[in-house]
Order: structure tokens, then sequence, then C-alpha cells
């Protein structure tokens, strides 16, 4: 079936990449807090492209946990989905290791696919109350 410029075939099902499907995908948050010299000694350009380099990744404006920031969320896949895994909220992300570890996860098939490693673990957060989707 041919895709659409949205990266999904026409029925409306993801194309998928040249390695397999489509892959989970990581939001993070670039508004008010996270992103912003309010958190200091983070490179927050760095580490978004860090992660785009390794993983799809989408930048959001506030995601309402600041006292959190840096705030970045993996999504699952369709995969993953399917296996009845919800996103992933990690908080305080402020160094290289943990953007390594999170961009390593997101690789390896995140949430359903993927089991959390342990050091994320440390970084799980609740979401706030749904204001909107993804």
């Amino acid at each position: 079936m041919p895709a659409t410029p949205t990266g999904r075939t026409t029925d409306g099902t993801p194309t998928g990449t040249a390695n397999g499907p489509v892959p989970c995908r990581v939001v993070v948050c670039r508004d008010c807090c996270c992103g912003s010299p309010k958190v200091t000694g983070v490179d927050h350009a760095a580490q978004t492209a860090r992660l785009r380099a390794q993983v799809p990744v989408r930048v959001s404006a506030c995601l309402d946990v600041c006292d959190q920031a840096n705030v970045v969320v993996v999504l699952p896949s369709a995969a993953g989905r399917a296996a009845g895994a919800r996103p992933v909220w990690l908080g305080l992300v402020n160094d290289r290791d943990a953007t390594e570890d999170i961009a390593a996860w997101a690789r390896a098939g995140g949430p359903g696919v993927a089991p959390l490693p342990d050091i994320l673990a440390l970084y799980a957060i609740t979401p706030p109350r749904r204001r909107t989707a993804f």
C-alpha cells in the first residue's frame, strides 16, 4: 500500500522503517522550566539532539510537572500498545547518562516491548491529570 507524507499507508497503518515497524517515540518538554536556564548545568539543545539522533522525538510545550524538570515521556510503539503499555513519564532527566539510558531503552523497543531498566525506574514520575493527548 502506498505511503502518505505522514508516514502511514493510505489505510492509516504505520509504514515502519527499513529496519522494521515504527519505533516508540520520545516527547521532551521544552517550555517554561524544562529546556530553560532554570535547570542549570544542562545543555538542553544537545540533550534533544542526542535523543533525536537515536529515536523519533517530539518537542512539547509545558507538561505541567515543572518541579520535575526536565521531563521526558517515552511513548510505546504500536507493538508496545498492543502489549498494553502506556506512556512512561520520566522526571529530573538532567544528565547525559540518563539521556543515553532513555535512548537505549527506546531503541530496544521501549514500553511494552523492552523492560524498563532499573536505573530509569528511579526517574519515573506520575503524570499530571491528562488535559490533552499526545
